[in-house]
C-alpha cells in the first residue's frame, strides 16, 4: 500500500510507529503541512526533552543519600530496596522503549539504570546487611533476565511491546507502597516533617510532563502510572496543608525512602 505526503497527517499517532517503520517516513510530515501541526510537533518535542531532563534531575537525588551514607560510612537503618526497585523499573522500561521506538524512554532509563546501579554499589559497600542485599538484587535479575528471555520469545512485536508494557505498568504501580506507608504515619502523627517537600513537588512536575507526553502520542502504558504518580503527589501535597510541618530541617536527606520511581 502507498501513501502520499497528504496521507501522513491523517496517521492516528497510536499507529505512527507501525507507519515510520514500513514507510519510512517521520510521524508528521511538516512539509506543506499547516502551521498547528507544525506546532503541536514542535510542542512534543519540547516537552519530550524537557521531561527527559526533570526526571534525570529527580533520580540525581539518590545521590545526596549516598553522600550521607560514604560521609557516615554507614547505610544506618535505611533501606536499600527502592535503589534496586529504581534499576528494576529503569531497566524494563528501557526495553519497552525499544520495543515502541521511543527514544526519549530509552534515554532517560539508561540514565537511570546506570545511576540506580551506582545507588546499590555504595549502599551495598556500606551496610552491615550484605547478604540480604545481595539475594534481594540476585533476584531482582533474575525477574529481569526472566522477562527479557520470554519478550524475546514473542513472535509478534505489538504483542511483545503490550505484555512489557504491562510489566512495566505492574512493577510502577508495586512501587506506590512506599509513600503511602509514610502517607499513614504523617496522618497518624499529624507532622508533615517527614515528608520530603522539594521531592514531591518535583515528583508531582515529573509525573505530569510524562503524562501529557503519553497522552499527546496515545500511549496507555506512560499515561496510566504517571496519572497515578500525579494523583499521589498531590495527596502527599494536600498533607503539607492539612499537617504543616513544624520544620523543614533534615528534609533534604529523606529522599528516596519515601519517593516513588518511574
Amino acid at each position: 500500500q502507498k501513501f502520499s505526503q497528504e496521507n501522513t497527517l491523517s496517521i492516528p499517532s497510536v499507529n505512527r510507529d507501525y507507519y515510520e517503520k514500513n514507510t519510512g517516513k517521520a510521524r508528521y510530515n511538516t512539509r506543506n503541512c499547516p502551521k498547528t501541526i507544525q506546532d503541536m510537533d514542535n510542542f512534543i518535542t519540547l516537552l519530550e526533552t524537557s521531561a527527559v531532563i526533570s526526571t534525570i534531575f529527580q533520580y540525581l537525588s539518590g545521590a545526596l543519600i549516598c553522600r550521607k551514607y560514604i560521609s557516615k560510612k554507614s547505610t544506618g537503618d535505611s533501606s536499600g530496596f527502592p535503589f534496586i526497585c529504581g534499576f528494576l523499573s529503569c531497566s524494563y522500561w528501557v526495553h519497552y522503549g525499544m520495543l515502541s521506538n521511543e527514544n526519549s524512554v530509552v534515554l532517560v532509563n539508561c540514565v537511570g539504570v546506570t545511576l540506580f546501579l551506582i545507588y546499590s554499589l555504595v549502599y551495598y559497600v556500606f551496610t552491615v546487611n550484605k547478604n540480604a542485599y545481595v539475594k534481594l538484587f540476585l533476584f531482582v535479575l533474575m525477574a529481569l533476565f526472566g522477562i527479557v528471555f520470554y519478550i524475546n520469545t514473542i513472535p509478534e512485536p505489538a504483542q511483545a511491546q503490550n505484555f512489557m508494557g504491562i510489566v512495566c505498568l505492574i512493577v510502577t504501580v508495586t512501587f506506590f507502597a512506599a509513600p503511602l506507608t509514610n502517607l499513614l504515619h504523617v496522618i497518624r502523627v499529624k507532622n508533615s516533617e517527614s515528608m520530603p517537600f522539594p521531592l514531591i513537588v518535583m515528583s508531582f512536575l515529573v509525573s505530569i510532563q510524562w503524562l501529557i507526553y503519553g497522552i499527546m502520542i496515545s500511549d496507555t502504558f506512560i499515561q496510566l502510572p504517571n496519572f497515578l504518580g500525579c494523583v499521589l503527589s498531590l495527596v502527599q501535597l494536600s498533607l503539607f496543608v492539612c499537617y504543616p510541618p513544624k520544620s523543614f530541617s533534615g528534609q533534604g536527606y529523606k529522599l528516596l525512602d519515601q519517593s516513588v520511581v518511574y
